[in-house]
């Protein structure tokens, strides 16, 4: 601690990310990347991509990614807004539409980063505990507030809110911001973009670290009225006017005009995700219903912090938090077939022994 710090420095508890181990031979899937690489089309784009222009300031705006994302979701391109992955337009949203007199909601079980951005920004919140089922209760979100947050599919948990139940949020809370924040909603949702020119209250975040599989280059976006839209530029262009540099750019929009390739890895996600599953319930887990590419399961005799540190020690890494409710759960991404088969086994053996 130093005395040179702003005093806001001393009262921060920062985010952690998920441990990227420089050891060989892992099973990594403890952060929820794609086990696939990104389209080889992304790939021609980089590669082709005339260095000489890197002496250059890239697009300031972003304009041909924007271009692209709106003609994908049937928007307008001032109703897109793009930044330095979802994580840097999650903290302009903070900064630029939840500093209200009321608290901000969000679930008691979700992302860890939202805490966190109210710290730094000085913002009051509630967390809203989950249901018995580690479910959204939208009911529980009828109260006064400065704006309401959540991850659908919910993170950790992997739960889903279906597009009704968040239309029916919007329809009780017209009188500050909705963000729903769709980091996961590839994997077995449908994405409530759909909602935005019926809802002026209305943002959507998504990101294209998951399932595009970019998460090394930085991409997300947000989508919703343009008057939301035009605080967030407000606050992007009072804190770095270029969040994404040009390969990154680049990238994005091959990454969009390839759907085949995007639609055909979500699927195999899906798939593998439904035979982790079952290989979970075989060992005696309990697993939380997932649409996202991750689940969340807890053994019904086995502690989840030995089950961590065992399935280490065989070279697999999985996520587990110390959070009361789910400090007996393990967070596991999908991987690949070999990778998924391999967690398995080491559970197998852990249990058995």
């Amino acid at each position: 601690m130093s005395r040179f710090w702003s005093p806001i420095v001393h009262d921060l508890d920062p985010y952690v990310p998920g441990e990227q181990p420089k050891v060989a031979n892992l099973v990594k899937l403890n952060t929820n990347e794609s086990p696939y690489g990104p389209s080889p089309r992304v790939l021609a784009a980089i590669q082709s991509y005339e260095g000489d222009r890197l002496r250059l300031y890239p697009d300031p705006d972003a304009s041909e990614l924007k271009q692209v994302i709106a003609d994908y979701h049937a928007v307008k391109p001032e109703q897109v807004f793009v930044g330095n992955g979802s994580d840097e337009v999650l903290a302009h949203i903070f900064h630029g539409l939840f500093q209200q007199s009321a608290p901000i909601l969000f679930p008691d079980i979700s992302y860890s980063f939202y805490p966190v951005y109210c710290g730094l920004y000085r913002i009051d919140y509630e967390c809203i505990p989950l249901d018995i089922n580690l479910a959204i209760n939208t009911a529980d979100y009828a109260r006064e507030n400065g704006g309401i947050i959540f991850p659908n599919p919910n993170a950790p948990t992997g739960h889903l809110l279906a597009l009704n139940e968040i239309e029916t949020l919007l329809q009780r809370n017209t009188d500050s911001v909705v963000v729903v924040d769709e980091a996961y909603i590839d994997f077995g949702g449908q994405t409530a973009i759909n909602l935005v020119d019926s809802y002026p209250n209305l943002l959507v975040t998504q990101t294209l670290s998951k399932s595009r599989s970019l998460a090394g280059l930085r991409i997300g976006f947000a989508v919703g009225h343009v008057d939301l839209i035009e605080a967030l530029i407000r606050v992007k262009d009072s804190f770095n006017s270029y969040p994404l540099d040009s390969l990154a750019i680049v990238a994005g929009v091959a990454s969009f005009e390839d759907d085949a390739y995007f639609k055909q890895t979500c699927k195999q996600v899906v798939r593998s995700r439904e035979a982790v599953i079952v290989g979970l319930r075989e060992l005696g887990f309990e697993v939380v219903p997932s649409a996202a590419n991750f689940v969340l399961a807890s053994h019904k005799e086995k502690d989840a912090a030995l089950l961590t540190s065992g399935l280490r020690s065989k070279g697999v890494i999985v996520r587990h938090f110390k959070q009361d409710r789910i400090a007996q759960y393990l967070r596991i991404t999908i991987g690949m077939e070999q990778e998924n088969q391999r967690l398995l086994a080491v559970l197998s053996d852990l249990i058995q022994n």
